[in-house]
């Protein structure tokens, strides 16, 4: 990246309006988002959020993508990424004390003396995000500790969600609906992986984890949305069970030590892509 492309990237995202869309769609990378979602989580009107998407678009830092009727905006990496190489490696020249936050080809630490700390969000924590909690509980085979919370405080577990736990064969006993605050504290757990796993939860804007964790958008069909019949809405639990449960599987079958974190992120960003 030259100079002046880095200019026109810095000055569009010097804009609070603009820099927040782009932070957005970087949260849902390498996810497309629509524009009406984009509304629903920042509430800006539709006719400004098109003027921000049009500059962002313009100055390469967005890409869109029409499927169907819909319009999808999504964060273009390269650019990205192009801007921040030319900071570290042009304007900071290498310096490791400067560059070592944004340059990090080190592997994922080695398990020694504890597990993998991995943390499932969504809004709720009523059922999705428990589910992958329980299930790599059951299937990590001591190399993880589990964990999951809601950023909507006061919900309870669905108990269409117990039931498919149970059914499944899990133990149900001790798990309960969490806020998100109870893992923000000093003395809550390190996390080595951060998964969102509803779209509302991705939108949410979160303080940086400490350690920087790897983190990913894992996306799943609210179940609590089902209409119909009873035997209707069960279906579309464990529907969301079975989803979350092989993505879960294919996680924890990964070579975590032997993959460099632009390597492991790739495969993370992947499970959550594929259908």
């Amino acid at each position: 990246m030259d100079i002046t492309t880095a200019s026109v990237a810095l000055f569009t995202l010097g804009h609070p309006g603009r820099l927040a869309v782009f932070r957005l769609l970087m949260r849902f990378t390498p996810d497309g988002v629509r524009p009406t979602e984009i509304v629903a989580a920042l509430g800006f009107k539709q006719n400004t959020l098109s003027h921000y998407l049009s500059e962002l678009e313009q100055a390469g830092l967005i890409v869109s993508e029409r499927q169907g009727r819909s319009i999808l905006y999504r964060a273009n990496l390269t650019t990205a990424s192009g801007l921040l190489s030319y900071l570290a490696e042009d304007c900071c020249r290498g310096r490791p004390d400067v560059c070592f936050p944004f340059i990090n080809s080190e592997k994922v630490r080695a398990m020694a003396d504890h597990p993998y700390n991995v943390l499932f969000i969504c809004s709720g924590n009523s059922a999705r995000s428990i589910f992958a909690e329980a299930v790599l509980r059951n299937v990590g085979q001591g190399k993880f500790h589990a964990y999951s919370a809601g950023t909507r405080p006061g919900t309870q577990l669905n108990p269409y969600a117990l039931e498919v736990l149970q059914r499944g064969g899990h133990t149900v006993d001790g798990l309960r609906s969490k806020h998100l605050s109870e893992f923000e504290t000093p003395d809550a757990p390190k996390m080595d992986f951060v998964f969102t796993v509803c779209d509302s939860a991705a939108a949410e804007e979160c303080a940086p984890w400490p350690g920087q964790p790897l983190t990913a958008h894992w996306g799943i069909p609210d179940p609590v949305k089902a209409q119909g019949t009873d035997a209707e809405k069960g279906l579309a639990f464990a529907k969301a069970y079975g989803e979350l449960r092989r993505r879960i599987i294919a996680f924890a079958a990964l070579p975590f030590t032997e993959l460099e974190k632009v390597a492991l992120q790739q495969k993370l960003d992947q499970i959550g892509r594929s259908a």
